[in-house]
C-alpha cells in the first residue's frame, strides 16, 4: 500500500431452478433499503448459499493461501519495481495461475521507475554519539558525497515549521508528528522534504508514519516540486524522533550525520499479472478483483501487499477446484508499481478503457487481513444495499456482520473511475497494519494462516454472488 494495498475463480455452476425468482428479488432489493442483519436474509440470497457455503469450507479446510503467501515471500522477497526479484515473482505467479488451470493466464508488459536505495546511514553526533534507525525514503535524492552533518531543527507540524522558517536554513528538518491515522499523517512524509526545501533546510526527517513499533523505520515515497532544489529525505525510528524532540525540548543541542546513496536508474519493464474464470454467460462483462505485487525494498512484503495478492488469487483458485463457473467473468489483476508510481494501475485502465463501463465491480486487497478484518463499499444506495445483504447474511459466519463505508484502493482506483464502477476493500485491522507497515518487520510470521483463510473465504463468496446474478449491480 503506497499512501503505499483479490481473486477470484470460475467454473461450472449449480444448476438453479426459479432464475426468475432470483431476478425479481434482486429487483425488489433495489428498491428497498431496511436492515442489513443478518437476521433479514433475504430470499433472492437462497440460491447462492450451497456454494458459498461450500467456497467457505474449502478455503477454512487447510492453510493452503497462507503456504502459498509463505512460497511467495519466502522465494521472491521484497519486490521493488525494477528489481530481479519482482520480475522472477512476476514469472512465477503467471505460470502458478496456468498450473490452477485458471483462464486468459496472461502478463501484460509496463514500464515502471527504478530507484535503488543504496548504502544509508544515520548518526547523532551531539550530544552523544548515537546510531539512528533510519530509512530513505522512496524516490530520495542522494546526499553529497561523505553525507551531511548539521544541526537538527525538530518540528511538530507544518505550522510550526513555518512560524520556525528562520531556522531552518542550513539544518536537517525533523517532523516529529505523532501517528493518528495513516491519511492525517502520511503527508509529512510525502511532503516534508518539499516545505523544508523552501526555507533552505538541507535534509529532511520525518518520524515514522505508524505507531510505536520495535525501532522499526517505516520507508514510503516522498514527493518533489520540480521547481526547486530537491533535498535527501529519510524516515526514523519512532523512538529516535522521540529521543531528538526530548533533548531539543530540554535546550540541548542535536547534530546528525546522513548518508544517502540513493539514486534513480532508467526506467525498467515490469508487468502486471491476469488470470481470469471465464463468464459462462456474460463473459464480456468483468469483476475485477486484486492486489499489487511489487512492494517496497525491506522485510517481504507480505501484508502489503503479497497477502492481498494470495486471498484474491485464492478465490478464484477456489472456484476453480470446485467446478464453480458464473455467468459474468472474474478477472485477477496482480499490479505492478503501486508503491512508487502506479505504473500497473494507470497501464490497466489506458488498456481497458473502451470496456470500463462493463466492469460490474472492482475488489482490492492492500490493507492487510489482520483480525477484527471487515469489507468496505463505495457505490449507490442500491448497490450498497445488495453487497450489505450478501456480506450480513453469506459472510455472517466468518464474523461480518456490517459493512463498510469506503472501497476501492490505488490500484483499482482508476479504472473505477473511468467507469463509474462500484468499489469493494477488504480491510484488516489497521491498528495491527500500520505497526509494520513498509518496514523490515513486514514478513509473514507477523499473519496468521487463519487471517487467510478466512480473507479468501468472504473475498470467494463476494466475488462468486456479484459476478453470478442476474442483473448486474446499478450504477
Amino acid at each position: 500500500m503506497s499512501h503505499s494495498t483479490s481473486t477470484s475463480r470460475p467454473a461450472s455452476m449449480t444448476r438453479y431452478g426459479g432464475r426468475r425468482l432470483v431476478a425479481t428479488a434482486c429487483a425488489a432489493a433495489l428498491l428497498c433499503a431496511g436492515s442489513l442483519g443478518a437476521q433479514s436474509a433475504p430470499p433472492w440470497l437462497n440460491p447462492y448459499r450451497r456454494d458459498a457455503a461450500r467456497l467457505i469450507r474449502a478455503a477454512q479446510a487447510d492453510d493452503f493461501a497462507y503456504r502459498r503467501l509463505a512460497e511467495m515471500t519466502d522465494s521472491f522477497g521484497a519486490r521493488l519495481s525494477g528489481t530481479d526479484n519482482l520480475r522472477r515473482a512476476i514469472a512465477w505467479a503467471a505460470e502458478t495461475m496456468k498450473a490452477d488451470g485458471l483462464d486468459n493466464v496472461r502478463t501484460e508488459p509496463v514500464m515502471v521507475p527504478h530507484w535503488v536505495r543504496g548504502r544509508e546511514s544515520g548518526e547523532m553526533l551531539e550530544p552523544t554519539v548515537q546510531t539512528v534507525a533510519l530509512l530513505g525514503l522512496g524516490g530520495s535524492v542522494t546526499t553529497p558525497h561523505g553525507g551531511i552533518e548539521a544541526e537538527v531543527l525538530t518540528v511538530s507540524s507544518f505550522d510550526d515549521l513555518e512560524a520556525r522558517r528562520g531556522e531552518a536554513r542550513g539544518r536537517i528538518v525533523l517532523f516529529n508528528v505523532a501517528f493518528t491515522s495513516y491519511s492525517d499523517t502520511v503527508t509529512y512524509r510525502t511532503n516534508g522534504a518539499r516545505v523544508a526545501a523552501q526555507y533552505g533546510a538541507l535534509a529532511s526527517l520525518v518520524r515514522s508514519v505508524g505507531p510505536i513499533g520495535l525501532r522499526t523505520p517505516h520507508t514510503g515515497s516522498v514527493q518533489y516540486d520540480g521547481s526547486q532544489s530537491k533535498i535527501p529525505a529519510a524516515s526514523i525510528a519512532v523512538e529516535d524522533a522521540n529521543r531528538i524532540a526530548r533533548l531539543a525540548a530540554r535546550g540541548r543541542r542535536v547534530r546528525m550525520r546522513l548518508v544517502l546513496e540513493s539514486r534513480m536508474e532508467p526506467d525498467a519493464e515490469s508487468a502486471n499479472v491476469i488470470a481470469e474464470i471465464r463468464g459462462r454467460e456474460k463473459p464480456d462483462e468483468i469483476v475485477l478483483v486484486g492486489g499489487h505485487i511489487d512492494s517496497w525494498d525491506v522485510g517481504s512484503g507480505a501484508s502489503d501487499d503479497g497477502v492481498g495478492c494470495v486471498v484474491t488469487w485464492e478465490a478464484l483458485r477456489l472456484m476453480r477446484a470446485l467446478g464453480i463457473q458464473p455467468r459474468r467473468t472474474v478477472r485477477l489483476v496482480l499490479w505492478t508499481n503501486e508503491e512508487n508510481g502506479f505504473a500497473g494501475a494507470n497501464a490497466y485502465a489506458a488498456r481497458y478503457a473502451a470496456a470500463a463501463d462493463r466492469h460490474v465491480l472492482a475488489l482490492e486487497a492492500d490493507s492487510g487481513v489482520f483480525a477484527p478484518a471487515a469489507l468496505g463499499f463505495s457505490g449507490t444506495p442500491a448497490a450498497r444495499t445488495i453487497v450489505g445483504q450478501i456480506t450480513t447474511t453469506l459472510l455472517a459466519r466468518l464474523g461480518f456482520t456490517s459493512l463498510g463505508p469506503t472501497g476501492g484502493g490505488a490500484d483499482v482506483g482508476p479504472i473505477a473511475e473511468a467507469g463509474d464502477v462500484p468499489t469493494v476493500a477488504y480491510l484488516g485491522d489497521t491498528a495491527k497494519y500500520f505497526v509494520i507497515h513498509h518496514s523490515a518487520a513486514d514478513t509473514v510470521e507477523r499473519i496468521s494462516a487463519e487471517e487467510v483463510s478466512k480473507a479468501s473465504a468472504a473475498i470467494a463468496v463476494m466475488t462468486y454472488v456479484i459476478a453470478d446474478m442476474p442483473e448486474r449491480l446499478p450504477r
